[in-house]
């Protein structure tokens, strides 16, 4: 062999040695890294399940703020599960039947929580409660706490029946405002109808719109807003002939052609763009939407808002709004140390006063007491001062789950001629006899 052959060979091992040296080097250095002794982090992914899909405008508060948590805190992932709204409660009963809640679940108090808590599981956040004790009153917190013990903290406060009206409408037919009483709104939906004007948009293809807003309000209006509780107690019952008269006031609007004529094929947000281009006088919905009818509209002055109108011999408030708290962030029972850990810091990072002045700057109405960031929108100052009279109970949040299905089932049913009120309030009852 040449000596230029043994020069070459001679570096070749050389090379091949330190190559060796290097890999094992790095070989020690990433089994120190994974035997904690170097800096490598662990992750920990949280799933959550929220009904936040819907372009409402805190639906995108919400995941801004799952964004700037990640951001902030890049050893956590939150691996978003989104369902729609309509369908949200249903999965929540589906999974906790199965005990395969997510790791962190929006939740809905009264009747919705029952069984989560009942069941054992979500866990008690009692430990917790320092962080929102100076900005969440009592009231905000009663519903999400059974037994004592506090299982989660809402984000925002809903009133679900705010009619929205279109003032030009309105004017054509003579009404200067919006009608105070019953009969004085009957007149107005015969005079809009024969004026060609659909008089309420409608989108009840997830059926919660006509149990939410519409029921819950009308109902309170006959029967005052101790009837649900008293129903739940056995003291009263969906029979009752003035719930049964509740029920057919939405029996007499499908009748009078009130509602447009797809609104069982068309979801909540496009019963609100239809009213929104000028296709309806009216729409009955939550507060949260007025961030789309009038707070960022530029023909927002054109529509107003006011509540469902007084009924002659009713027990209820004419004042009153529907609503409730809502959006509670919990954590599921029986997480591990290092999950549970992470699932109470996003519960802190997420619902604080900031949370609440960003709603607030979106026209949103929120159950804590924070002052009104300047730049609040006078939309939102009319809202409060509409829904600042007294709160009536919310159907779907007393009464569970599965006699609210049927309930809007048949509902949805008078729309379409299916049924009558007295039939429908006999199903409900049935249905909730069984439950017992």
């Amino acid at each position: 062999m040449s000596k230029i052959s043994k020069g070459k060979k001679t570096v070749l091992l050389s090379l091949v040695a330190l190559m060796t040296l290097f890999t094992a080097a790095c070989g020690n250095e990433n089994a120190a890294e994974s035997n904690g002794e170097g800096s490598e982090t662990e992750i920990i992914t949280l799933n959550m399940m929220h009904p936040w899909t819907s372009p409402n405008v805190d639906n995108e508060v919400y995941k801004a703020r799952i964004a700037e948590f990640e951001k902030q805190n890049p050893d956590i992932v939150i691996e978003q599960d989104g369902v729609p709204a309509g369908q949200y409660k249903t999965k929540l009963r589906t999974l906790a039947a199965a005990n395969n809640l997510s790791d962190i679940n929006v939740v809905w108090p009264g009747a919705d929580l029952a069984p989560l808590v009942s069941g054992d599981l979500l866990a008690p956040i009692n430990d917790l409660m320092d962080n929102w004790s100076a900005i969440l009153p009592e009231s905000a917190l009663a519903g999400f706490n059974v037994d004592g013990n506090q299982y989660a903290v809402p984000t925002k406060q809903t009133f679900v029946d705010i009619v929205y009206y279109n003032k030009e409408m309105f004017a054509q037919i003579g009404y200067d405002q919006f009608p105070d009483t019953y009969d004085k709104f009957i007149d107005a939906v015969t005079k809009l109808k024969a004026a060609g004007i659909t008089p309420i948009s409608l989108g009840n293809k997830e059926q919660w719109p006509l149990q939410s807003s519409y029921l819950s309000v009308i109902v309170d209006r006959y029967v005052g807003s101790d009837f649900l509780s008293d129903v739940i107690a056995k003291k009263a019952k969906f029979t009752d002939p003035e719930f049964v008269k509740a029920i057919a006031v939405i029996d007499k609007l499908s009748k009078l052609g009130a509602f447009n004529t797809d609104a069982n094929n068309m979801d909540s947000v496009q019963g609100q763009d239809y009213f929104i281009q000028g296709k309806a006088a009216m729409h009955i919905s939550s507060s949260t939407v007025d961030a789309r009818i009038r707070i960022n509209n530029e023909e927002g002055d054109k529509f107003g808002i006011a509540l469902f109108p007084s009924v002659e011999g009713g027990k209820g408030d004419p004042l009153k709004s529907a609503g409730v708290v809502q959006y509670g962030i919990a954590i599921k029972n029986g997480l591990d140390e290092k999950k549970q850990q992470a699932a109470e810091k996003f519960m802190k990072f997420f619902v604080n006063e900031d949370l609440y002045k960003e709603l607030i700057s979106n026209g949103i109405v929120v159950p804590a007491t924070v002052d009104i960031p300047e730049d609040a929108s006078k939309y939102l100052k009319e809202m409060l001062e509409l829904t600042n009279k007294g709160t009536a109970p919310v159907f779907d949040s007393v009464i569970p789950t599965q006699v609210v299905d049927v309930m809007q089932n048949g509902l949805q049913a008078l729309t379409v001629g299916r049924g009558t009120p007295e039939e429908l309030a006999a199903d409900v009852q049935k249905a909730f006899d069984n439950m017992n």
